[in-house]
């Protein structure tokens, strides 16, 4: 059965497609077949990212390895018995559609909650939050007291992951390795990033995620999503000196890979 990866959490500019993108694009530059999925049915930022790619590697003749990437197909109305939801069919049909020529299945959900995505959370074998550094989307896995160090309670979110961990585990499934990506961190050490290191460690023992190192804040980033490219593609068209950004990013992409600790997975660029 293919892994499945599920990239969410419930808000937006959380670099949550960015993430989907490279981690989706290295795991098929090291071999590995991988399906992609875009539960946000409006704006569909993954699905304009990976048409993008094809468009530009059509248009320069290159053919990198790339993820392959499904819309959700549609479901007759008619066939839904009393009380099953269109939705549920539609997922479980394009994971259906994907698992038997893929090692690993990535669903990127949209910013909000939704009943695709609550029930995608219920299929992830790995669950990546990006969180950018900040208490405003620490507010997302729980309130805090005023002092921005005393845990009040969970949040929505995380009593949605808990509900999915309780039907995982009803199943008789794995447990999902959860693990909250740090984001867009300051480069220097603030007090508010020393609290919310405090903080995210302190959640992290108190409702089971792992936390892992993610993107700064750069350009490329925004550069790349027109061509639909990622920073391990930039060689193969003609980039032949990374700049130490592109380099730096470059490695915060593999330490986030490692980090992940994928089944069969072993960091190769």
């Amino acid at each position: 059965m293919a892994h499945i990866i599920v990239v969410g959490n419930e808000k937006g500019g959380a670099g949550k497609s960015t993430v989907s993108m490279h981690v989706a694009t290295a795991l098929a530059r090291m071999g590995h077949k991988v399906g992609t999925l875009d539960l946000d049915l409006r704006q569909k930022t993954l699905g304009r990212y990976m048409t993008n790619r094809q468009t530009f590697l059509a248009a320069q003749g290159l053919d990198l390895p790339s993820p392959s990437y499904v819309d959700l197909p549609e479901v007759d109305h008619a066939t839904l018995k009393p009380g099953e939801n269109v939705y549920d069919h539609r997922l479980s049909a394009a994971v259906a559609g994907l698992e038997a020529n893929s090692d690993f299945i990535l669903i990127d959900c949209p910013g909000s909650h939704t009943r695709l995505s609550q029930v995608a959370h219920s299929l992830a074998d790995t669950l990546i939050t990006p969180l950018n550094d900040s208490f405003v989307d620490f507010d997302l896995l729980a309130h805090v007291d005023t002092d921005g160090e005393t845990i009040t309670g969970p949040s929505v979110y995380s009593e949605m992951v808990w509900n999915a961990r309780q039907l995982r585990a009803q199943a008789g499934l794995a447990p999902i390795d959860w693990v909250v990506v740090r984001n867009r961190l300051g480069a220097q050490n603030m007090v508010n990033k020393q609290k919310m290191e405090s903080a995210i460690a302190k959640l992290a023992r108190r409702i089971g995620f792992r936390v892992a190192p993610g993107f700064n804040e750069r350009v490329i980033f925004r550069e790349l999503f027109p061509r639909g490219l990622t920073l391990l593609d930039l060689r193969d068209i003609g980039v032949a000196q990374l700049n130490i950004s592109n380099v730096a990013a470059r490695q915060e992409l593999r330490d986030l890979i490692k980090a992940l600790n994928l089944p069969g997975v072993s960091v190769t660029f």
